[in-house]
């Protein structure tokens, strides 16, 4: 092996004979694959040593080191799904209204700031591209409710995997969904009411203003079926962003993983109940402003009223539950935690 080794140094100096492994040397990490492909199995690498020790007297050689684990596989992740049920239908009150509150809040913050981004950027990157950009501003909101930690009715549609394994019950999911939603809606009119007093939306000759507008309107004048397939694709998405965030082991691949899906939903125009608890009511709040009459044509939001607020949450919020519980909780569990399928979880986390 020490002849045949890419990495073994062998020669005679004044001093005598020097053998030394390169490796070693330099401190370079080595897995044991690598390891095993160069033939430098611990019988070898203890040959080796003994070759070091006899003419220089001392000697090292690479240790096995194993690669760390940068995500977990979905196996794994389909579990901690499982875990997280359990800890939030653990959490009880007040505890769970503030998180909820707080959660509808930095939602909202995501869409006031996609909306001040996306305000006159149409002008000069055209809309495609500006939906983009806007999509990557509004996951703020995600980023904000996983690392800081709050409660979203959307992400706990993943409650279902606790659900299906028998971890939580009907009732404290149910409970769970009630108080949230209910709670999102209090954070996200909060963050609205702070936004129409803060008189930002004047800004730029009231673009930002007109933007929240014509957000609004666009989203109550949506027929039923409409918003509610948008709110399937949207939550699909969604809760595949939280999933992503439960497969990642460091900060920067959470924000990465939850990014991703969230600029995804918002660039293809999908729905979102919890951000359209803000975007419609602000809206609302801002219709009737004297200072943006002058911008608006005769018959502007005919819809934009709160029965056209109901009008586009209540379906949105239903697809909101099938693509989130049906196409993520309900699929991921019958493909890695359901009994008969066991065995091949335990074999991916095998592999992996």
């Amino acid at each position: 092996m020490s002849n045949r080794c890419p990495f073994w140094k062998d020669y005679d100096s004044v001093g005598g004979s020097i053998s030394y492994c390169e490796l070693a040397a330099f401190n370079r990490p080595v897995n044991p694959a690598f390891l095993s492909q160069i033939g430098c199995t611990p019988e070898k690498r203890k040959e080796c040593l003994g070759t070091m020790e006899l003419n220089i007297g001392t000697g090292a050689v690479p240790a096995p080191t194993t690669p760390p684990v940068v995500c977990d596989p979905p196996p794994i992740v389909a579990k901690n799904a499982v875990g997280l049920a359990e800890k939030k239908a653990a959490t009880n009150s007040p505890a769970l209204q503030l998180l909820a509150i707080l959660a509808g809040a930095y939602i909202a913050m995501g869409a006031v700031l996609s909306t001040v981004v996306t305000s006159d950027l149409p002008t000069y990157i055209g809309d495609g591209l500006s939906r983009l950009v806007g999509g990557a501003t509004f996951s703020l909101g995600l980023v904000l409710v996983i690392m800081g930690g709050a409660e979203l009715f959307t992400g706990n549609n993943l409650m279902v995997t606790g659900l299906l394994e028998k971890k939580v019950t009907v009732k404290q999911v149910l409970s769970n969904w009630g108080w949230v939603y209910l709670f999102n809606f209090v954070g996200s009119i909060l963050i609205a009411v702070l936004f129409l007093y803060s008189g930002i939306w004047k800004a730029n000759d009231c673009s930002i203003g007109l933007k929240a507008l014509g957000t609004a309107s666009a989203k109550t004048s949506l027929v039923w079926s409409e918003a509610f397939f948008r709110g399937i694709l949207c939550n699909w998405l969604v809760c595949l962003a939280v999933w992503l965030s439960l497969a990642a082991k460091d900060a920067f691949s959470k924000i990465a993983g939850i990014m991703l899906p969230i600029t995804a939903f918002v660039t293809m125009g999908f729905e979102h109940s919890i951000a359209n608890m803000y975007f419609i009511p602000m809206g609302i709040f801002l219709k009737n402003q004297e200072i943006l009459q002058p911008f608006l044509t005769p018959g502007f939001g005919e819809n934009l009223n709160w029965a056209g607020f109901f009008g586009n949450l209540i379906p949105v919020t239903l697809g909101n539950i099938i693509g989130g519980v049906l196409f993520v909780a309900i699929f991921y569990w019958n493909a890695y935690l359901r009994p008969a399928t066991n065995k091949l979880s335990e074999t991916t986390e095998t592999v992996r």
